[in-house]
């Protein structure tokens, strides 16, 4: 649970995983969370080996982030809780509101 504990961490993992790569695709996607915190999550998944970062040698400088074979096995887990909060969205929603 500590690799993947994160406010953002299963978002930035899903979006990756749908083919969202780049920092700023990543920012607009959930634009929520601060650029700060995205870059320290990333920074945390990278170093905990479920994604990678890739940095391109041209200018701009070009970054992009994508899911290794072991951040793919946690998406069975992702999705399967997905579907839960599909099938739950209604009472979940009434929940948070409370």
């Amino acid at each position: 649970m500590t690799v993947i504990n994160g406010k953002w961490k299963i978002n930035l993992i899903w979006c990756i995983y749908s083919g969202i790569k780049r920092p700023g695709e990543l920012e607009r996607k959930i634009p929520q969370a601060t650029r700060r915190v995205l870059d320290a999550q990333l920074r945390q998944l990278t170093d905990h080996g479920i994604i990678s970062k890739v940095i391109y040698d041209e200018l701009p400088l070009k970054v992009e982030y994508e899911l290794t074979p072991l951040g793919k096995t946690i998406i069975p887990a992702i999705a399967v809780a997905a579907q839960w909060g599909e099938d739950n969205r209604e009472e979940l929603e009434r929940l948070v509101q409370d």
